[in-house]
């Protein structure tokens, strides 16, 4: 296997952790009581802090390992075969995000409910990979510093302009769109500013891409990350206070009160570090196969928890009801449910492939034939009824 093959394997150990701590922070939000929610015990705390790091840590590796794939291939532009798999994976999962929260109940009814419109981090995560092939394909031919300026400065912009945005509600625009770039209707997740963070990885990877045969990468790579990683998490805040102080301008007084997305960037450095230090002890195949079905584990997941389809999940029957006594095993067997269940999917995908293309190969003739002996009927049903009023001849 290649050098630069490996590599990629402390990626894959990064989305098995984030795929994992979605998991268990998405049970014990949706089902911990409200009244063991206290902000000054420790322990609830800290599992807070630690599930803010999920999200930004799962889109910057997504933008990296997208980035990384792209980039590499020796065609460029459009002759780039990562392009249009790219284009067909983003708008894969936008689709599939939005018939996790469809409801055949409600289509029954002839309704389609408002739920089925939110956002939630697939619908960003399909839309950043659309965005990210976009800035390749608009500037591949342009020189090579281009790409890579485009994506931290989208970063660095959605970013510093987030106090702006984020009070706007965008109601001119129709709610389906403007759900993408406001929570004011309900929405999880938000292209703006989450593709910051996608774009952030994006950026890692031209750069790591770059020096990927370099001896002494890992050398500078890990102390680097890790002295900016703190920069952003314990002096970021006061720099733009600082600038504040000079310039008065209200925005970055507005940044240091609410200073998260920064800070949480700080801390995808700091976990990028820690795994790349660990690589070697991440080898495991099964921990590997995790990080390279989280797709799988995440429906699974969305399907057991919020009752994707019918409704009828987990968080129906248990919502904010939950002692942490049953709310912490309760996580770690949804963990190890979800996981294994995806995981033999994964053992069984091209199989269950073949045979739903010939369910559906087999139902297409079926129907095929009812509609020709359907329609023959019809016509000769007409032909009776034309007679019998007179309107053509025998």
């Amino acid at each position: 296997m290649s050098n630069s093959k490996s590599r990629l394997f402390f990626l894959d150990a990064i989305r098995a952790w984030a795929i994992l701590m979605m998991l268990q922070g998405h049970f014990i939000d949706g089902l911990l009581d409200n009244a063991f929610r206290d902000n000054s015990n420790m322990l609830f705390n800290t599992w807070k802090y630690f599930r803010g790091i999920t999200a930004p840590v799962f889109f910057t590796v997504s933008g990296f390992i997208f980035t990384f794939l792209l980039i590499k291939s020796k065609q460029n532009g459009w002759a780039n075969p990562r392009v249009k798999k790219g284009i067909k994976r983003g708008f894969e999962l936008l689709v599939i995000a939005y018939l996790l929260r469809m409801n055949i109940f409600g289509l029954f009814k002839g309704e389609v409910y408002d739920s089925f419109y939110l956002v939630d981090v697939l619908h960003c995560i399909g839309l950043s990979l659309l965005f990210i092939i976009s800035f390749y394909i608009l500037t591949f031919a342009k020189q090579k510093w281009i790409f890579p300026t485009i994506l931290v400065s989208t970063t660095l912009v959605l970013f510093i302009f987030e106090p702006i945005y984020k009070t706007s509600s965008f109601e001119f625009l129709p709610q389906v769109f403007a759900n993408y770039l406001t929570k004011a209707n309900g929405s999880v997740f938000t292209i703006i500013p989450w593709l910051g963070y996608a774009t952030i990885g994006s950026f890692m990877s031209v750069l790591f891409s770059k020096y990927q045969d370099s001896k002494n990468l890992y050398n500078f790579i890990v102390p680097t990350y890790i002295a900016t990683g703190l920069i952003l998490m314990f002096l970021s805040s006061d720099f733009f206070l600082s600038v504040y102080d000079v310039t008065g301008i209200q925005l970055f007084q507005a940044i240091n009160d609410n200073n998260y997305l920064f800070i949480r960037l700080g801390d995808v450095l700091i976990v990028f570090s820690i795994f790349i230090l660990l690589r070697k002890l991440l080898m495991n195949a099964t921990w590997l196969r995790i990080g390279q079905s989280t797709l799988s584990i995440y429906i699974i997941h969305f399907i057991i928890l919020y009752g994707s389809f019918t409704g009828v999940g987990l968080y129906r029957f248990f919502h904010h009801s939950m002692n942490p006594y049953l709310v912490v095993p309760g996580a770690i067997l949804f963990m190890i449910a979800s996981t294994y269940l995806a995981l033999k999917y994964e053992d069984h995908k091209a199989e269950l492939k073949i045979n739903i293309r010939a369910i559906l190969s087999s139902t297409r003739i079926y129907l095929e034939q009812f509609a020709i002996i359907a329609f023959e009927v019809l016509r000769t049903a007409t032909e009776k009824v034309l007679r019998v009023l007179g309107l053509i001849k025998n």
